[in-house]
C-alpha cells in the first residue's frame, strides 16, 4: 500500500474534530493535534482544518521525515506499522521499537550487528532491516510486526497504569492500533 492509502485509512480511524477532556493533546482534527498544526503553520480553527492540511502533515512529519518511505522499500508492512505507531506515539518511539526488535531478532549478532537505539532511521537501521528481510522474508516481516505491536501494546498499558485518565483511551488504542499492520 502506498502512503496515500495509509493516510486515508488513518484518517478514517481518527475521524474528524475531537476535544476529549482526558486527552492531553487538546483539540484534534483528522488526528492532528492543535500543537502539531500550530507548529507547522496552521493557525485557523481546529474544527475547520482542511483534510488536505492533515494529509500533508502526515506525509511530511510521519512518513518522509522519519525515513519510513525508505523502510517501505524493504519491508512495506513494517513501514506501515511504523507510520501508524509514529502518528500515535511519535516517530522516535516507533523507530526505537524497530531498532529494539531488530536487535532482539538478530540471533546474538549472527545475522547483523546490534543497532544503537538512537530513535532515527539511518543507513545502519535500514541495513539491519534489509539483512533481516533477506534472511527471513515475508514470514519474518510478520514476526517483526508482532514484535513491534507487542512493544506498542506494552506501552499503552504502561500509559494507562501511570495516568488513570488514559484508561479512557486504552480500549480504543488496543482495538484500533494493535493488529492494524496485519492487512498491510
Amino acid at each position: 500500500m502506498d502512503i496515500a492509502g495509509l493516510i486515508d485509512e488513518l484518517i478514517e480511524r481518527e475521524g474528524g474534530y475531537s476535544n476529549h477532556p482526558a486527552d492531553r493533546g487538546g483539540p484534534t482534527n483528522w488526528g492532528i493535534t492543535q500543537e502539531v498544526a500550530r507548529d507547522n503553520g496552521y493557525a485557523g480553527d481546529m474544527r475547520k482544518m482542511p483534510r488536505s492540511v492533515a494529509e500533508s502533515l502526515y506525509r511530511r512529519l510521519y512518513w518522509e521525515r522519519p525515513g519510513y518511505a525508505f523502510a517501505a522499500e524493504i519491508a512495506p508492512a513494517a513501514a506501515a506499522e511504523l507510520f501508524d505507531t509514529g502518528v500515535n506515539m511519535g516517530p522516535a518511539v516507533a523507530t526505537a521499537f524497530l531498532q529494539r526488535a531488530l536487535n532482539a531478532l538478530n540471533r546474538n549478532q549472527k545475522d547483523y550487528p546490534d543497532l544503537t537505539v538512537d530513535r532515527k532511521i539511518g543507513a545502519k537501521t535500514l541495513g539491519a532491516l534489509g539483512a533481516f528481510m533477506a534472511l527471513r522474508g515475508r514470514a519474518g516481516e510478520r514476526v517483526l510486526l508482532k514484535a513491534l505491536e507487542a512493544l506498542q501494546g506494552e506501552r499503552y498499558i504502561a500509559l494507562a497504569e501511570s495516568r488513570p485518565a488514559n484508561e479512557a483511551f486504552l480500549y480504543g488504542w488496543l482495538a484500533n492500533r494493535i493488529g492494524s499492520g496485519e492487512a498491510a
